[in-house]
């Protein structure tokens, strides 16, 4: 005799908040200076991980680095991850590597459902700092300038940013300063040597960045 099927699990309803997603959120953020600590000692920048597939808003009044890269790649989520897609858990996203970096009015926000997870930081004359900053965004937009740039080389062979390099063949990009206003970002991973975040707050609000 057959098995009587699997119900499917419901979705939630809308206006509660996804209090599984946020305890994903939280415990990285509790690890992230062991972690960074780790990934310094092992000189990995551009750290290779599963994404879990949910997006995350970064904006900022002013970033300023100096050294930067930019090249195509694909993040994957874990396996049987509930945040796959019709890609099969993979997102194409745009990687930019920074080596030091200020940004400005730092806001990073985080949807949980009917409520955003909010961290502030950098607010003033305290901008918070990067070095060797690797971020994986599939929107990005803003007021850009750049110094000194060369647009199509190999991705394995860009030298702004010590050790991240991209995928031998791809297109990719470097400049020796960048200036973005306005910054807006949709992003997927972010990583980084050390990250310095001045005046560090995080709360919840119904409205994200």
């Amino acid at each position: 005799m057959a098995s009587p099927e699997t119900p499917t699990p419901a979705p939630p309803a809308p206006g509660k908040v996804r209090w599984r997603r946020f305890a994903a959120l939280m415990l990285p953020a509790t690890l992230a200076a062991a972690t960074l600590v780790t990934l310094t000692a092992q000189g990995v920048l551009a750290a290779q991980f599963a994404i879990s597939g949910i997006a995350f808003t970064v904006t900022a009044d002013q970033l300023d680095g100096t050294g930067f890269e930019q090249y195509g790649a694909l993040d994957n989520t874990a396996p049987d991850s509930p945040n796959q897609t019709d890609t099969g858990g993979q997102v194409l996203v745009m990687t930019s590597a920074i080596h030091t970096a200020t940004l400005t009015n730092l806001c990073q926000s985080i949807s949980l459902g009917a409520v955003n997870l909010i961290l502030r930081a950098g607010a003033g004359t305290h901008p918070v700092h990067a070095t060797n900053l690797v971020v994986d965004s599939d929107q990005l937009s803003g007021d850009a300038q750049f110094t000194t740039i060369a647009i199509g080389q190999d991705a394995s062979t860009l030298t702004e940013v010590p050790g991240v390099t991209g995928p031998l063949g791809d297109f990719g990009q470097q400049a020796d300063h960048v200036t973005i206003d306005n910054l807006r970002q949709n992003n997927y991973a972010t990583t980084a040597a050390s990250f310095t975040l001045p005046g560090l707050s995080m709360s919840f609000s119904t409205n994200g960045c």
